[in-house]
């Protein structure tokens, strides 16, 4: 018998989250992970928030949807807000009931600004990995660092004389402007409309944008990201976010191995890196120069294992890319852009650690 297309209301809701998602879901692994690592990080966001006035979104929930904007590819906070709104896997992994209403987009994103301003990102990367059952996957002795050009929220219009000079562009909302024999640097230019962004290009014959510059540290065992930070382009930004990110893990009695490609190959770079006791398994750029790695270091074993692994670390960039979004910011200011780089290698290990727990299917 034919049934009939009916829509019926009804006056009470019987619906359990936790029924329609499947037990096997990945997300389910992920929120658990996520749950732990937030009740921890409770007393840190007690210290972003007065004692006094509105209740505000819980901080817990903001965090939970945004990772969720980075797994599922939501472009807007606003296409967010909608999708939490009628999908039941978002309201049960935010932590929203059938019935509870769903913040305004305005709402959601004041909100957001308060954990922007605090550095809550790389300590959520860090409480993350800090659980038993996520350390025991991590080494401590083997890592590769690289960087990765971020796409500014600005346009090069923008780009003007720091001494107010220079033809204004034509009229209209995005007037056209000629930059056919102007000489314009970092020196000379900056943005107005994201001052901290520069004007970079990736490699001879490739075009100049306005951009940031990520950079992560990965642990060369299962390829998680253990650091992560985000700096303005330069030539030397690179090699000095290295050390940065490097020298926490080289506090210790037995040497570690960083890996690296050939920009990292400078004699300073490497006689600063076994100062702080770290031996540089770094590529060999051996281009019209000599390189600053010898037979002590490429006769090992090691070295050709930490040249293969290295290479992964493409990988959490390129999810961050083109799943998460990050081809081009969605703030401006190096503080904004440094808590969302963090934050999306924070998303990038959350989406491998079920299969690396084995509890996701195969």
């Amino acid at each position: 018998m034919r049934g009939k297309d009916e829509v019926r209301g009804s006056l009470f809701s019987y619906v359990d989250l936790e029924q329609r998602v499947r037990r096997d879901h990945p997300l389910r692994v992920i929120r658990g992970i996520v749950n732990a690592a937030l009740i921890e990080m409770s007393p840190e966001f007690d210290a972003l928030y007065p004692a006094t006035g509105r209740d505000s979104i819980p901080p817990e929930r903001l965090l939970r949807a945004l990772l969720l904007q980075a797994f599922f590819s939501i472009r807007s906070e606003r296409q967010l807000v909608e999708r939490i709104d009628f999908d039941l896997l978002f309201r049960w992994f935010v932590g929203l009931g059938v019935d509870d209403p769903v913040w305004d987009a305005t709402t959601f994103t004041k909100n957001r600004d308060r954990l922007l301003a605090g550095e809550v990102a790389s300590r959520f990367l860090a409480t993350v990995l800090a659980q038993p059952k996520l350390r025991a996957l991590l080494s401590t002795e083997h890592f590769s660092v690289d960087g990765t050009l971020l796409e500014a929220w600005a346009s090069t219009k923008s780009f003007r004389p720091k001494d107010g000079s220079g033809p204004p562009p034509d009229a209209g909302r995005n007037g056209e402007q000629d930059f056919r024999g102007q000489k314009r640097s970092n020196d000379t230019h900056a943005s107005t409309t994201d001052p901290d962004a520069r004007l970079f290009r990736k490699g001879p014959g490739k075009e100049a944008k306005l951009c940031f510059m990520g950079h992560a540290l990965m642990e060369n065992r299962h390829g998680l990201i253990v650091d992560a930070l985000a700096t303005r382009v330069s030539g030397h930004a690179e090699r000095l976010a290295a050390l940065h990110l490097v020298e926490p893990h080289a506090d210790r009695p037995r040497r570690v191995t960083l890996a690296g490609d050939k920009g990292f190959d400078t004699r300073d770079f490497v006689a600063e890196l076994r100062e702080i006791n770290v031996t540089p398994h770094l590529a060999q750029n051996t281009s019209g120069r000599r390189s600053a790695i010898d037979g002590r270091t490429t006769r090992h074993p090691g070295y050709a294992v930490s040249q293969r692994i290295r290479k992964r670390i493409e990988e959490a960039f390129g999810w961050a890319k083109t799943v998460a979004g990050l081809r081009k910011a969605r703030h401006r200011g190096l503080a904004k852009i440094d808590w969302q780089f963090t934050f999306t290698m924070a998303a990038y290990n959350l989406v491998r650690l079920p299969k690396l727990l084995g509890a996701a299917p195969s």
